[in-house]
């Protein structure tokens, strides 16, 4: 591993600052900062905000203009070396004359993977890489899921009373939590690439799974809405095919879809058993449709059967400080744990208050 200063370290972290600017809008591309630095001054900065877009080095080399040539890079992600919707950013590096480029961590997508570091090297640039690598997997832990996993990334979010309850016995849930839990949720919306929920969310409360918020700038945007729905019991009349966006139904049987698909659904067919779906193979199939970060908000059913297939990559869990008593559901439904060994231990990341609800983001212990 190269050694770094604390002057470099601290530039890369003006870098992964500003690739967060693009958390609401990057997707399906990774979030990606930039920063130019000549004689220990900042020259440009730049970040990825809008997929098809310059890139974050391309917005930096124009930020710096001349100031460009001989300077060090640093950039989150290895720069891109092929041709997509934009051109590759290794050329307009090279061009730009800089002499050293610093980056986070090197891009595993196999059009890239190495071959950009290798050209700035055969180029005569200076290459280090690894500075900060740790936050920088964080920050593209969706885009890492995608590529090294071939599958998104999973965050479940619950909203729960003190008592883990969700609803009461006949379905009644809203509203558990208050306004700023809320208006928190609709940025995990507007950060991921699709919300999944189950059919029975679907059938009891009709969501929209939009966000809502017009100030989280996502370009007009929606995430895909997908719905666990392996019979097909998804109303042509359903709230959410009526709005901008598209929307996934995954079914094991699509023989009568068509009323669905009239209606502006697009159908995927997964294989399942005893009526249920196989959610690791519609995990892929989100994938393949580029999406990186996928949010649950989903009825115990289905949040159980991600979690007993250990396919929960974070938990979310905004409580509220009340009991909702005996007659009342779950968290979660889990068939197959019937000895205490089967509990999933947790972790818990970080604990924060919105208004008089507390989130806690945990993440599974093993």
């Amino acid at each position: 591993m190269p050694e770094f200063t604390a002057a470099e370290s601290a530039f890369m972290e003006r870098a992964l600052s500003l690739a967060t600017q693009g958390q609401y809008t990057a997707h399906p591309n990774p979030m990606v900062g930039c920063v130019l630095v000549r004689d220990g001054n900042v020259v440009g900065e730049g970040w990825h905000a809008v997929a098809g877009e310059p890139h974050a080095e391309i917005n930096a080399l124009l930020a710096a203009g001349d100031s460009a040539r001989g300077a060090t890079v640093f950039v989150t992600l290895e720069p891109c070396a092929h041709h997509g919707k934009t051109p590759p950013c290794i050329e307009s590096l090279i061009r730009a004359g800089v002499s050293e480029v610093v980056v986070a961590r090197e891009d595993p997508d196999p059009r890239v993977n190495g071959k950009g570091l290798k050209m700035l090297s055969d180029a005569g640039i200076s290459v280090r890489c690894g500075l900060r690598k740790p936050e920088a997997d964080a920050l593209l832990a969706g885009f890492l899921s995608r590529i090294e996993r071939g599958r998104p990334f999973v965050r479940l979010k619950i909203a729960c009373s003190i008592d883990g309850r969700i609803a009461m016995a006949d379905g009644q849930s809203q509203w558990i939590t208050g306004d700023e839990a809320r208006a928190d949720v609709q940025r995990l919306r507007a950060r991921s690439g699709a919300i999944m929920t189950g059919i029975g969310t679907v059938l009891a409360d009709d969501p929209s799974l939009t966000v809502r918020d017009s100030s989280l700038n996502t370009h007009g945007g929606q995430p895909i809405r997908v719905v666990v729905d392996s019979k097909l019991r998804t109303p042509p009349t359903a709230k959410m095919l009526t709005l901008p966006g598209t929307t996934v139904i995954a079914c094991s049987n699509d023989h009568k879809g068509r009323r669905l698909v009239d209606a502006g659904a697009v159908l995927i067919r997964i294989d399942g058993k005893h009526g249920l779906l196989d959610l690791s193979a519609v995990m892929s199939q989100l994938a393949l449709l580029h999406v990186n970060d996928l949010l649950v908000e989903a009825g115990p059913r289905l949040a159980g059967g991600l979690v007993e297939q250990k396919l929960v990559d974070e938990l979310v869990i905004y409580q509220a400080p009340h009991i909702m008593g005996s007659e009342t559901m779950g968290m979660f439904m889990t068939p197959g744990w019937t000895e205490l060994g089967d509990r999933q231990a947790l972790h818990i990341t970080e604990t924060r208050r919105f208004g008089d609800d507390t989130r806690i983001t945990a993440v599974p212990a093993d």
